[in-house]
C-alpha cells in the first residue's frame, strides 16, 4: 500500500480517498490531534490523503503512522529526508503517541516485497516485526521523534528479534499414559509422520479426545519457513506473543463455531479456525454434532490448503495447510453396541451428518475401541515416536526438495505417482479396489501417501505389499459408518 497527500491552497479541508472504513477514514480526527500535540504544524490548507491502489479497501487504524508523516513531507516538515525507502505502519493516539496494531509481521514482510529497506513501527510491534530477515525495524514511541529518527539524529538502533522460548518437547500430555489402543497409536503417529489428516470412531470413553490432544507432543517443530508463515497469520489474527512460532498450533474449536469461524469470513474477512491451524493441526471433537454448513465448508480448503473468500468487489485467499484431526461417536447416544438404545433409523440420520465427500478426504479412519477390563501397559513415549516421526518427516523433506510440499499429504498427483511407485501386483490390488467401489479414485493417491508415509517410517525407499494393504486397511470405513457415505 502506498499514502500520498497532496497540501494546497484552499478552504481546510482533510479528505482521505482508496476505498477507506471507518477506522480509516476517523484517521483524520487521530492524525490531527496528533500532529498538534506533538508540537508540530498541521497545514490549515486543502489535505487530499490517496492511500493506493485505489480499488482495493483499506480497513484499519494501521495506515495512521503512514499519513501522518506523509502530511508531514508534503508540507516541508521533513526537510531533507528520502522517504522512498521507509515504509510506516501504527495507530496514533491524540497525544502523539503511538499504539500496537495487528499484523505488524504481515506488514513488514509486504514492506520488504516492495523495496523498502526500513520500517518504522510503535515500539511494543517492533520486536515482532523484526523476525522479518531483510528489512531494518525501528520502533518509535512518539510521533514528535520522527523527524529526528529519518535524519539519523535519534540514536535508535534496529529492533531485534525477540528470544523465542525454547520448544518443549514435554509439553502436553504424554502418550506413555495412554493404555492400549495400539490400532490407535499406530495411526497417530501415521498421521504425525505425513501429515495426514485423521478420523477417529467410537464410543465415548474410548480415548479419542484423550489421543487427540498427544498428537502436539510427538509433531516435529517448524521449520523457519513454516515458523513465519504461522507467526504472520497469527500477528494479522491479533494472537502473535510477539516471537516467532516455535510449535505448530493447535485449534480445537467447539462444535457451535459457524461457518464463518471456522473457515473465516465476515464483513471485514479475517482468518478462521482452519487457517489459524495453518501448518499444525485442526481438531474437531464431536465431529457429528458440528453443524452441516460448517463441516461441509471444509472440502475445499482440505482439498486445496487453501480458503478463497469473496466478499463484494476483494477475493482474499488465507493458507490453510491443517492436518485434519476429529472424533466421532457412533451414534446419538454414543453406548457400545449391547447397551445402544437408538434406533437404526436414529444411526443413520446420525451418521449421516458425515457426508461421502468428507469422508472421502480422510487419509486415516481408526476405530477407537473401548477399553477392555486389562488395558494393559502404557505404550512408547512421545518422545521415542516423536524421534521416528522426525526421521520420517527428514526423508520427505530430502525427497520433496524443490516442490511446493512439506511431507507426504502435500504431494500433488504428479509427486505421488513419482514418489509412491507400486510393484504391478500391488498397483492391481489397489486399482481392483477402485473397481469395487471400496474406495475412489481420490481415495487411491491417498492410499498410495499413506503407504509412502508407511515406508518412510520403516525408513525403506520402496513401498512393499504390506505397506498397501495396511493404508487399505486404515482407508475403509467400518461397516457401521458405511451408511454416512
Amino acid at each position: 500500500m502506498t499514502v500520498e497527500v497532496d497540501v494546497r491552497s484552499g478552504l481546510p479541508v482533510f479528505t482521505i480517498v482508496g476505498l477507506p472504513d471507518a477506522a480509516v477514514r476517523e484517521a483524520r480526527e487521530r492524525v490531527r490531534a496528533a500532529v498538534l500535540n506533538s508540537g508540530l504544524e498541521f497545514p490549515m490548507r486543502r489535505l487530499t490523503a490517496n492511500l493506493a491502489p485505489a480499488d482495493i479497501r483499506k480497513a484499519g487504524p494501521g495506515f495512521d503512522l503512514a499519513l501522518a508523516v506523509a502530511l508531514l513531507g508534503s508540507s516541508g516538515q521533513l526537510p531533507g529526508v528520502d522517504l522512498d525507502e521507509w515504509a510506516f505502519c501504527g495507530e496514533l493516539a491524540l497525544e502523539g503517541y503511538l499504539r500496537p496494531v495487528r499484523g505488524i509481521v504481515a506488514m513488514a514482510a509486504g514492506a520488504r516485497r516492495s523495496g523498502r529497506r526500513r520500517i518504522v513501527v510503535p515500539t511494543e510491534n517492533a520486536a515482532e516485526a523484526a523476525v522479518i530477515e531483510g528489512i531494518e525495524v525501528y520502533g518509535l514511541h512518539r510521533l514528535r521523534d520522527i523527524g529526528a529518527l529519518l535524519a539519523g539524529e535519534l540514536g535508535v538502533s534496529p529492533a531485534v528479534p525477540a528470544v523465542p522460548a525454547q520448544v518443549d518437547r514435554s509439553y502436553g500430555p504424554d502418550l506413555a499414559e495412554v493404555r492400549g489402543q495400539e490400532d490407535a497409536r499406530r495411526a497417530l503417529e501415521l498421521a504425525a509422520a505425513g501429515g495426514h489428516n485423521l478420523l477417529m470412531f467410537g464410543p465415548p470413553g474410548s480415548g479419542k479426545t484423550m489421543l487427540a490432544r498427544r498428537l502436539p507432543g510427538i509433531l516435529p517443530p517448524p521449520s523457519l519457513e513454516e515458523a513465519l508463515e504461522i507467526t504472520r497469520i497469527h500477528s494479522v489474527a491479533g494472537k502473535s506473543d510477539g516471537t516467532l512460532a516455535r510449535r505448530r498450533p493447535f485449534r480445537a474449536p467447539h462444535h457451535t463455531v459457524s461457518a464463518s469461524g471456522l473457515i473465516g469470513g465476515g464483513s471485514t474477512p479475517r482468518p478462521g479456525e482452519v487457517t489459524l491451524a495453518h501448518r499444525g493441526v485442526l481438531f474437531c471433537d464431536e465431529l457429528a454434532e458440528f453443524s452441516r454448513p460448517s463441516i461441509e465448508a471444509l472440502r475445499q480448503p482440505l482439498e486445496d490448503k487453501r480458503v478463497e473468500i469473496v466478499r463484494g468487489q476483494q477475493s482474499l485467499t488465507f493458507p490453510a495447510s491443517v492436518m485434519f484431526v476429529a472424533a466421532s461417536n457412533p451414534c446419538p447416544c454414543g453406548r457400545s453396541l449391547a447397551k445402544c438404545e437408538c434406533t437404526e433409523t436414529d444411526v443413520r440420520r446420525y451418521q449421516r451428518r458425515l457426508s461421502g465427500p468428507l469422508l472421502d478426504r480422510l487419509d486415516l479412519v481408526c476405530q477407537v475401541q473401548p477399553p477392555s477390563d486389562a488395558p494393559g501397559e502404557g505404550g512408547e513415549s512421545s518422545e521415542v515416536v516423536a524421534a521416528r516421526v522426525a526421521a520420517a518427516r527428514e526423508w520427505q523433506t530430502q525427497r520433496l526438495s524443490g516442490s511446493a510440499a512439506m511431507c507426504n499429504a502435500d504431494m500433488d498427483v504428479r509427486e505421488t505417482r513419482r514418489h509412491a511407485a507400486l510393484d504391478p501386483a500391488a498397483a492391481r490390488r489397489l486399482a481392483e479396489a477402485v473397481v469395487a467401489g471400496a474406495i475412489s479414485e481420490r481415495g487411491h493417491d491417498r492410499v498410495l501417501r499413506v503407504a509412502r508415509t508407511i515406508a518412510d517410517l520403516d525408513g525403506r525407499d520402496a513401498i512393499c505389499d504390506e505397506d498397501v494393504d495396511e493404508a487399505l486397511a486404515y482407508r475403509i470405513l467400518p461397516p457401521s459408518m458405511a451408511v454416512a457415505a
